[in-house]
């Protein structure tokens, strides 16, 4: 029998993910001694209370409050507290004692990345994060390493599985945003507070992650343009469906070039989309995620699975910790972040795209040639426009005979986000418009 030496792994945070992790380190020890060539020993699992219930029956001498002492004794820690503080804290307390480190911290490194990683190349360690954009699939280590010698030209991610839920049963089911939510809080796809999936937030956390590793650059959060799901509607559903399309709460980041300038730069933007029923990510189902990667030589990939879930997430957190419990194993410096690009990150309105903009509009003869030219005017040319009509309602004692209105759905060709949002501007104040229902952007096609 084989006789391994063991690395000390601590274990920070014992929620739905940690105890899984903690669960199959365990179980599965002698499996991973012989994929590591060392013993992945857990020395300890941070918690806030020892004698808390817990979903996973676990040795009760592994957990502590001690996270000192936890981390200055191993040689691997694994962090899954979430949150800033003190997750930050106790990474870079790892980091400069000499352990490795395996995250599935987004918001942490969407914000404070650049320090993270400035330490672990400082010090040698390596900090690992596949778990901490799309759950259990693979992403983030194909694009470091597998496209490493290939140019990522875009990303189009569905990368969060609440929202992806939510507009699914929208589409499927003909469900409001308010029933699917509720159907999915009731079966533990939303938090009792969803304002971080709905909102974009959680989205936006990953864009910045994705843009960053893809293109060689940092991007900063702050640079990642958001919208959220909180104002589709059934009726949007609705008509991108007649269209042939879904709308999908999408994370894009591309290579782009400023119109104006010429200069070439990076985009990083979530935001609902309508998407071809024909593009592999509208056949994208429930709580799934997937990411769709466009490469100059290697084309078209996608990369599809559970993006959340305790075990699912387990999976991609000890995949990290197999390849960095390797390297500790053989020695050397950890794998530094390669930022060296440094391109500029244009804001929204250098991006380029179609739209499908939904107008009420009074019925009266010239409202189509008068709006045509609103488009015209900010070099936005149509590709379509479809018409429905509201009939008008009755003179009555009291009242005043109501006109009828229509409905106007309007797909543009190609245009800048500047122009678009002009155009829109001045329809808003166009005397047939009654209102702008609502601009939905169309990816993929």
């Amino acid at each position: 029998m084989i006789e391994y030496r063991n690395l000390r792994v601590a274990l920070l945070g014992g929620g739905n993910v940690g105890a899984q992790v903690a669960r199959l380190l365990l179980e599965q020890s002698g499996e991973f001694a012989n994929r590591v060539g060392a013993g992945l020993e857990l020395v300890g699992i941070l918690v806030r209370d020892v004698n808390a219930e817990r979903t996973v029956d676990l040795p009760h001498e592994l957990f502590t409050t001690d996270a000192e002492s936890l981390i200055l004794g191993a040689d691997v820690v694994i962090e899954l507290l979430g949150g800033i503080e003190p997750a930050r804290s106790y990474i870079l307390m790892a980091m400069n004692s000499g352990a490795d480190v395996v995250t599935a911290n987004k918001a942490l490194l969407a914000t404070h990345g650049p320090e993270l990683f400035a330490v672990a190349d400082q010090v040698g360690a390596q900090l690992n994060y596949e778990a901490a954009v799309a759950g259990a699939i693979p992403i983030l280590r194909p694009l470091r390493d597998s496209l490493g010698g290939d140019q990522i030209n875009r990303i189009l991610g569905i990368v969060n599985g609440t929202t992806n839920f939510i507009l699914d049963r929208m589409d499927t089911d003909g469900d409001s945003l308010e029933e699917a939510l509720a159907t999915a809080t009731e079966l533990g796809y939303a938090e009792a507070d969803p304002t971080a999936d709905i909102g974009g937030y959680d989205a936006a956390q990953k864009a910045a992650i994705l843009a960053s590793l893809a293109f060689h650059t940092h991007v900063p959060l702050a640079s990642v343009y958001r919208e959220g799901i909180t104002e589709v509607t059934p009726a949007q559903i609705e008509s991108a469906r007649k269209a042939g399309y879904v709308v999908k709460l999408l994370a894009i980041c591309e290579r782009i070039t400023d119109a104006a300038t010429g200069q070439a730069g990076v985009s990083a933007r979530v935001y609902p989309a309508m998407v071809p029923r024909s593009h592999p990510l509208a056949a994208v189902h429930g709580a799934n995620n997937a990411v769709f990667v466009e490469a100059e030589s290697a084309g078209s990939l996608m990369f599809y699975g559970a993006g959340a879930g305790g075990v699912e997430t387990a999976s991609a957190v000890l995949g990290d910790l197999v390849s960095l419990a390797r390297r500790h194993i053989a020695g050397g410096p950890g794998v530094a972040a390669s930022i060296h690009a440094d391109l500029p990150v244009f804001d929204i309105g250098s991006i380029t795209t179609r739209y499908a903009v939904t107008l009420e509009v009074t019925d009266e003869p010239g409202v189509l040639a008068t709006l045509a030219g609103v488009f015209s005017d900010h070099g936005v040319s149509l590709a379509l426009v479809e018409q429905s009509m509201t009939p008008a309602r009755p003179l009555t004692s009291s009242h005043a005979a109501v006109p009828s209105t229509a409905t106007l759905v309007i797909g543009t060709h190609e245009a800048t986000e500047a122009a678009l949002a002009a155009t829109v501007t001045d329809l808003a104040a166009n005397r047939f418009v009654t209102t702008v229902a609502s601009v939905l952007r169309v990816e993929g096609a």
